[in-house]
């Protein structure tokens, strides 16, 4: 894993990086989260989910990793992408939220 400047890894569950993955500067990546029901939220309660990336994969600058998201090999995500659900493998993927652009 080569990882750039001010990468923040959330890690109140698994972070899982595969081999070669590449960390462009400001990466986020958060397995935790709170409740969006306001009188739950206000009990305190916190949560995770697992995060796992792939071989060979690629987050480009300020891209943001949610809770639960599983990314596959070989793919790519732009800079700036807030991926909130799963990415498959070989793929580019883009956006806000993140979706996939194409194959490679």
């Amino acid at each position: 894993m080569t990882q750039n400047a001010h990468c923040t890894m959330l890690d109140c569950n698994w972070v899982t990086l595969g081999d070669d993955v590449l960390l462009a500067p400001d990466v986020q990546i958060y397995t935790a989260y709170h409740p969006t029901d306001p009188a739950e939220r206000l009990t305190g309660v916190a949560m995770a989910a697992p995060i796992a990336i792939g071989n060979n994969v690629w987050l480009g600058g300020g891209a943001i990793v949610c809770p639960g998201v599983t990314i596959g090999d070989n793919t790519t995500i732009g800079a700036g992408s807030v991926v909130t659900r799963s990415i498959p493998a070989n793929v580019v993927a883009v956006g806000n939220p993140c979706r996939v652009l194409r194959e490679v």
